[in-house]
């Protein structure tokens, strides 16, 4: 994370960067979600130049920042994706289905155009980059605290470039029985035909069977591709997530 970032974002309003005039009578009341000591405080850092922003609890894992943010009910959770028991993603589509009105901006360093799709789908209202300067970290939070979206210009440009590909091995959503979803998951998972049959109970062919009907369907003509569609529809986690973490 740097103080002098230049970059800019892509937003639906133009908040200003400094002060807010509005926040006077009551602050942008914010968690601060990382599993590093370190990136906490620099977030601390940056962040103290905003007197309409405070920081009322700090967490290190997604169980504990669950626990916060029903307890202490933020405004904005500022999170991390990778982290120990439960990775920001899960904690932001279980605040999601819990109907809960924190919003969430995403502080993390993945790029790749599936992740930024899946921080879509979660329901989070933001993603900025950990190379964010502290001008765009809190022009972020007063934006996704106005009830607007946020995202960092180069997370913005991937997701639309996915989107306006249309790679059919990046199919983003189709109607799926519930024996098909149980099926794509496994592959996904690296199961081979004989261990799903097992699993399921069923037969070895009708898993054969099932794979070439899932690739026709989806028109997803390699595992790859199938375990990225896995991916962005929520069928599993993104691998070794808490591990790749940055």
């Amino acid at each position: 994370m740097t103080r002098s970032s230049h970059g800019t974002s892509l937003h639906a309003a133009r908040p200003s960067t400094t002060t807010a005039s509005t926040s006077a009578s009551r602050k942008i009341r914010v968690l601060l979600v990382d599993d590093h000591p370190v990136v906490r405080k620099g977030v601390r850092v940056c962040l103290a130049q905003a007197s309409d922003i405070e920081i009322i609890g700090e967490a290190q894992d997604g169980q504990e920042a669950l626990r916060l943010a029903q307890e202490l009910k933020p405004d904005v959770l500022l999170m991390d994706i990778g982290m120990p028991r439960m990775n920001g993603l899960a904690v932001t589509e279980h605040l999601r289905d819990l109907g809960s009105p924190v919003r969430v901006l995403i502080l993390s360093s993945y790029t790749s155009s599936e992740y930024v799709l899946r921080i879509i789908r979660s329901g989070a209202a933001g993603y900025l980059l950990k190379e964010a300067s502290a001008e765009e970290m809190i022009r972020g939070l007063r934006t996704v605290h106005s009830g607007q979206v946020f995202f960092s210009t180069q997370v913005a440009h991937l997701a639309l470039n996915q989107l306006v590909r249309r790679n059919p091995d990046d199919i983003e959503t189709a109607d799926l029985s519930a024996r098909e979803r149980e099926i794509v998951t496994h592959i996904a998972e690296g199961l081979s035909n004989k261990e799903i049959a097992s699993l399921l109970n069923i037969g070895t062919r009708t898993v054969e069977t099932h794979r070439e009907r899932l690739m026709r369907k989806l028109n997803i003509r390699s595992i790859a591709g199938l375990t990225r569609f896995a991916i962005l529809n929520g069928y599993i986690p993104f691998p070794n997530l808490s591990a790749a973490a940055a």
